[in-house]
C-alpha cells in the first residue's frame, strides 16, 4: 500500500539530521541544536513544541495504519497520489540534506539570540530563504499522501502552522536584527518557502507580502 517503507519514513529526521549534527560537532564545538526557545505559551515556544509534535505523529501515522490501527481515508487513497507522496518525499529528503550542506557552519536548528552567524546566499538559499523548510513541508506532504490517514494530515497542518510560526516570529525578526540591511535586500528578492512567493515588499524591510 505504501511506496515507501515506514521504517524508511521513520527514520527522516534521523537520516537528515544527524551527520550533519555530527559534522557541525567536529566544526565548530556545537552540535546546531538549540531546542525549543520562549517562556511557555510565546508564540516562540508553540512554533518550537508545534514543530516536534509534528514530527512525532509524522513518525507514527505511517506505523498506525500499517498496523491497521487507522484506517486511510477512502476519498484521497489512490495509486496516483501514492507515487506522488513517494516523488515529493523522496525529493524533499534529497533536498533537506542539499540544503544543510549548503548551510555549512551556519546550519542550527532554533534560535539563540546571542549568538551571530553567516548570512548564507548561495546554493539553494539563492532559490529561496527557507530550503530546509521547504523540503521538510514536501517530506510530510508526500507521507500524507502515501499513508493518507487523519493523523498524517494532522501532522502535515500543524507542521505547516509550526513552521510559518518559526520563520515569521522567530527567525526573520532574529535575522533581520543580527543582519540588518543585508537581509531585508535578501528577503526583498528571494521568496520565502517558493521562488518569488513571500518576498518582503521594497517599501517595508522587515514585513512580508
Amino acid at each position: 500500500m505504501s511506496i515507501l517503507p515506514c521504517p524508511q519514513a521513520g527514520r527522516q529526521s534521523r537520516i537528515t539530521t544527524g551527520p550533519l549534527r555530527r559534522a557541525h560537532l567536529r566544526l565548530t564545538g556545537s552540535t546546531g541544536f538549540h531546542g525549543i526557545s520562549g517562556r511557555p505559551g510565546s508564540p516562540e515556544w508553540a512554533a518550537g513544541v508545534g514543530f516536534v509534535l509534528a514530527m512525532l505523529l509524522g513518525l507514527l501515522a505511517p506505523a498506525l495504519q500499517v498496523f491497521g490501527v487507522l484506517a486511510p481515508i477512502a476519498a484521497i487513497e489512490a495509486w496516483g497520489l501514492q507515487a506522488l507522496g513517494s516523488v515529493l518525499a523522496l525529493g524533499g529528503l534529497a533536498g533537506t540534506l542539499c540544503a544543510q550542506n549548503d548551510m555549512g557552519e551556519s546550519w542550527r536548528i532554533g534560535v539563540d539570540a546571542q549568538e551571530s552567524t553567516t548570512l548564507v546566499r548561495r546554493g539553494a538559499f539563492a532559490v529561496v530563504r527557507n530550503p530546509i523548510f521547504t523540503a521538510m513541508l514536501s517530506f510530510a506532504t508526500g507521507v500524507a499522501l502515501m499513508v493518507p490517514n487523519v493523523v498524517a494530515l494532522a501532522a502535515l497542518i500543524l507542521l505547516v502552522v509550526a513552521i510559518e510560526l518559526q520563520v515569521r516570529v522567530v527567525e526573520e525578526p532574529y535575522l533581520i536584527r543580527t543582519h540588518g540591511d543585508a537581509y531585508r535586500s535578501y528577503g526583498q528578492a528571494v521568496g520565502r518557502f517558493l521562488p518569488v512567493l513571500g518576498r518582503f515588499p521594497r517599501t517595508v524591510g522587515g514585513e512580508s507580502h
